[in-house]
């Protein structure tokens, strides 16, 4: 293993040092993890087994809130009524308009 004498060096190169280095550790844990994972594919695969089958993970699902409410003029501008409010709806809101009158009556 090369020593490197770090006081000798500038504020560029050590910079540009630490950025090599950060990709390198990147780049051995990804191929770490590569390895434990085809080694336990192998062993689940040698048991009968898919690996996803075994941990019950095959990717997260995530929920998608349906949209409860819909701008009165333009009906693509939707607002599921969770998260931060959109533009449309505050404008609406603040004209008067009733937000019973933007929601999405069930069916």
């Amino acid at each position: 293993m090369t020593t490197v004498n770090l006081n000798e060096m500038s504020l560029d190169e050590l910079k540009a040092l630490r950025k090599d280095v950060d990709a390198a550790i990147k780049n051995y844990e990804s191929r770490k993890k590569k390895a434990a994972l085809a080694e336990l594919e192998a062993k689940a695969a040698e048991l009968g087994f898919n690996l996803n089958d075994l941990t019950g993970s095959g990717g997260r699902s995530r929920k998608i809130n349906p949209p409860k409410f819909r701008h009165p003029e333009n009906p693509e501008l939707t607002w599921s009524g969770r998260g931060r409010q959109p533009d449309w709806y505050k404008e609406q809101i603040s004209a008067g308009r009733d937000p019973e009158d933007m929601k999405i009556a069930k069916s």
